[in-house]
């Protein structure tokens, strides 16, 4: 359970949403922090491989290591 203050505007816009769709402002809620959490978790993935100042390869390379490309 999760409860969470949202700016007047926002909950409007929520709010609209939810009514115009029919679905309900915690299936909106659930779907945006989901969606945050992946971009966030795909985000801090990148930025661990940048740290490990690694020599980037271009794509052409990478699917030559791949052995998709002949």
């Amino acid at each position: 359970m999760l409860g969470i203050r949202l700016e007047p505007e926002l909950e409007k816009k929520l709010d609209d949403l939810a009514h115009k769709t029919g679905r309900s402002k915690s299936y909106y809620a659930r779907e945006a922090i989901r969606s945050f959490l992946e971009e966030r978790e795909d985000y801090l993935k990148a930025l661990a491989v940048l740290e490990k100042n690694e020599t980037p390869i271009s794509l052409k390379e990478l699917g030559k290591r791949l052995g998709l490309e002949g």
